[in-house]
C-alpha cells in the first residue's frame, strides 16, 4: 500500500513559476514508476509528466513540454514537478500517481496507476 501527499500548489500570475511536490509513504517507494496528472472543471484527468522508478526515463504531454520537469528522490520518497512559463490553460487540481513497476516504460494513462494522492490546486491568472 502506498499512500500519497501532494503539496505546492497556489495561485500565480500567467509566467509564473511552481514546484508540486509528492510525498510518498512505503518502503518500496523506488519501484514504483510515478505520474502527475491533471484535471481541470469539466474536463477529463490527462496525463502530464511521468518518471520511471530509476528516474532514467521519463515523458510529457505535448502541452507542457519545455515547460514541466519531473524528478524523484528515492532517498526521500518523494516526486517532484516543477512548472515554468505557467499559463492559464494549467489551470486544475494536480494529481500524482504511483504504479507498481515501471522499469523502462512511463505509464501514460490512468488505467495503469494503481495509487492516487487527493490532489492540490494549481490557478494561473492571467
Amino acid at each position: 500500500q502506498v499512500q500519497l501527499v501532494e503539496s505546492g500548489g497556489g495561485l500565480v500570475q500567467a509566467g509564473g513559476s511552481l514546484r508540486l511536490s509528492c510525498a510518498a509513504s512505503g518502503r518500496t517507494f523506488s519501484t514504483y514508476g510515478m505520474g502527475w496528472f491533471r484535471q481541470a472543471p469539466g474536463k477529463e484527468r490527462e496525463f502530464v509528466a511521468g518518471i520511471t522508478w530509476s528516474g532514467s526515463n521519463t515523458d510529457y504531454a505535448d502541452s507542457v513540454k519545455g515547460r514541466f520537469t519531473i524528478s524523484r528522490d528515492n532517498a526521500k520518497n518523494t516526486v517532484h514537478l516543477q512548472m515554468n512559463s505557467l499559463k492559464p490553460e494549467d489551470t486544475a487540481v494536480y494529481y500524482c500517481a504511483a504504479r507498481i513497476g515501471g522499469v523502462s516504460k512511463v505509464a501514460i494513462t490512468l488505467a495503469e496507476y494503481r495509487y492516487w494522492g487527493q490532489g492540490t490546486q494549481v490557478t494561473v491568472s492571467s
